[in-house]
């Protein structure tokens, strides 16, 4: 008898939800919202997309399952979320990487950033895109190394991103992609980010299920496209500032951290003011980046660094919202 009070009483970790969408079936979602990638990219790169996605996910869930065995705690592999990060890492990788490296980042994501932790819900960061940081310094030719699309009218096998032309041209001309084709993701870059269009579908499926919510992604994608309006505005260059406040949407990874990186459950404020301040912060360290610093992107490190403060920033919207005691004054 006294069991069954205690059975009432289970600790989880948040959200506290009374709904049918449990876990399973919010990353179910996010896996659906991923095909329009997943395709684009395949149609854009070859069938190594495939392969390369289906070994990232393989190790993940490896990892995570293999974890759990060894430290003799429940199985934690039928959730999907490994899945998710599986994928996700995938997506920010060149077609062409070493499988063996990928493998590498997927055990940086799943071990290191999310199990050592606790498990999911209590990592501090997103683990696909510590992943991806850590795979981007240990293997930079590699991460770096852009095969050409299948579309391209060349016989070169690789090619640079629009932002790594731009980055190669500072303080010079330079002749970048169209705005449509980067739109469409007819360019070379990570296998998932290379379509805006695919994202932005599977990004207003997740908004339409009340997956995610739209502040994140407005806030991120609007602080990109207003912060590169007025630099080039007052820089000038080859291109009118609203060609390249677009050209810096849709290029690089700035659709896929927006939608599907920045927006997660566990490394993303709670509070609405906290989700504007988060977005904002991403966007303007991703573009402070693409700008002035030696890295042609800076999407990955700005979903981290906002990540790291999500706690300070989460305190703070709280207090603002609910208010806080004040000192007596005598």
């Amino acid at each position: 008898m006294e069991n069954q009070y205690y059975d009432n009483l289970t600790v989880s970790s948040s959200p506290h939800l009374v709904t049918g969408l449990d876990t399973r079936k919010t990353m179910m979602m996010v896996l659906i919202a991923l095909i329009p990638s997943f395709l684009v990219s395949i149609y854009v790169f070859g069938f190594r997309v495939i392969i390369l996605t289906i070994v990232c996910v393989v190790a993940s869930v490896f990892f995570e399952w293999g974890y759990n065995k060894l430290m003799k705690k429940p199985q934690t592999i039928g959730d999907l979320s490994a899945c998710v990060t599986g994928t996700i890492l995938a997506f920010n990788l060149p077609s062409s990487f070493p499988y063996w490296m990928a493998i590498i980042g997927c055990f940086v994501a799943i071990v290191v950033v999310k199990m050592l932790y606790g498990g999911l819900g209590r990592n501090i960061a997103n683990p696909a895109i510590v992943g991806r940081i850590v795979l981007l310094l240990s293997f930079t030719t590699q991460m770096t190394t852009w095969p050409v699309t299948r579309l391209a009218a060349t016989d070169a096998t690789t090619g640079a991103t629009p932002l790594g032309l731009l980055q190669a041209a500072k303080g010079g001309s330079v002749t970048l992609p169209s705005n449509m084709e980067m739109f469409l993701g007819f360019i070379g870059g990570s296998m998932g980010e290379v379509s805006a269009l695919a994202i932005l579908i599977g990004g207003a499926f997740l908004i339409w299920k009340k997956i995610i919510s739209p502040i994140i992604p407005l806030t991120f994608i609007g602080t990109v496209f207003v912060f590169a309006f007025i630099y080039y505005s007052i820089v000038g260059g080859d291109y009118s500032a609203m060609h390249m406040a677009i050209f810096h949407i849709c290029a690089g990874g700035v659709m896929l951290g927006a939608f599907f990186c920045a927006t997660d459950y566990v490394t993303s404020p709670i509070m609405p003011l906290g989700k504007v301040i988060f977005g904002i912060g991403c966007g303007v360290v991703t573009m402070v980046i693409r700008l002035w610093c030696s890295f042609p992107e800076g999407v990955s490190f700005a979903i981290l660094f906002m990540n790291v403060l999500c706690p300070l920033i989460d305190n703070f919207a709280i207090k603002k919202f609910y208010g806080g005691a004040k000192k007596n004054e005598k």
